[in-house]
């Protein structure tokens, strides 16, 4: 099937499809990894984040490819179907760059689906469009020991400063593809607010970046100019990834899992957010061209 084919077979799917609970962006691929496992790991990475950690929990689905550490190539496993690694998986390491036909694929992808999003007839919500322009800017922390920096992040037209955070890490799991042109990795982030640094930024990144966003959910698809410093030729990156739109929701939604005292919906809200996040992390996937880096 040829690409502007499987685009229309998408939209066409798209827009027969039934409206479900909470509907996803696009159309529901078969179940292979299994999104309850998933919703565990997120959970208990919510519940169990140090209690002074204050901050909006983030957590996002981003496409690339694992490497084989020792030669640079994909990942190869023995495995026929989708595969959830361990989060200490020895060997390999996930890289999110992709080309730049890549990025153009997916850019006509996503403009296809929110142009059906607008027809009569759609149905689900119509897809919100935004493109930005930002800079983050990073320093390094001021305690010595931590491994985290301190991003702030503006708006490069402007100048207005939008974020000033520190990004914690709370755990990540990657998802290998052997059927598929890439696979995804899942990362969940606490985002904590804090002042603006002294001194000048250890490195930069400008990212040209356009966001789609339908129900709970935002698609970023980003080129990103990376600059380590003074004199230094930048790095032209190409990034997808798939996050909540409301972390305060999903936060909440984590607090009342299993909580029987609580309304039934409300118990099973998270698994329904995290169900829907992973269809939508894998028909992103899934929709990846050949050529991946």
């Amino acid at each position: 099937m040829s690409l502007a084919q499987s685009q229309t077979t998408t939209v066409t799917a798209l827009q027969n499809a039934p409206a479900s609970p909470l509907p996803q962006i696009m159309i529901v691929p078969k179940q292979t990894a299994e999104p309850l496992h998933l919703a565990d790991f997120i959970h208990h990475s919510i519940i169990t984040r140090p209690p002074d950690l204050q901050g909006d929990i983030e957590v996002e689905a981003k496409i690339g490819v694992l490497k084989d550490r020792g030669t640079g190539n994909r990942l190869q496993l023995p495995v026929l179907v989708e595969t959830i690694l361990t989060s200490k998986a020895a060997g390999c390491h996930f890289e999110s760059n992709m080309t730049g036909m890549q990025h153009k694929h997916f850019n006509m992808l996503l403009n296809n689906l929110k142009e059906s999003s607008d027809k009569p007839g759609y149905h689900s919500s119509p897809i919100a469009y935004t493109h930005s322009h930002l800079v983050d800017s990073f320093y390094a922390s001021e305690n010595p020991r931590s491994r985290e920096n301190i991003r702030v992040t503006r708006d490069d037209k402007t100048g207005e400063v939008l974020a000033t955070v520190k990004k914690v890490r709370l755990g990540n799991l990657d998802v290998y593809n052997p059927k598929r042109a890439a696979d995804w990795r899942i990362s969940v982030n606490v985002e904590v607010p804090v002042p603006h640094p002294l001194g000048s930024p250890t490195h930069t990144r400008r990212k040209d970046r356009i966001s789609y966003s339908h129900e709970e959910f935002v698609i970023d698809l980003t080129q990103v100019a990376s600059s380590g410093g003074p004199g230094s030729q930048p790095e032209l990156l190409h990034e997808l990834e798939l996050e909540f739109a409301n972390p305060r929701l999903l936060a909440a939604a984590a607090a009342k899992r299993g909580d029987e005292s609580s309304p039934e919906p409300e118990r099973f809200m998270f698994d329904e957010l995290i169900r829907v996040f992973v269809n939508n992390a894998r028909i992103l996937a899934r929709n990846s061209a050949e050529g991946w880096q």
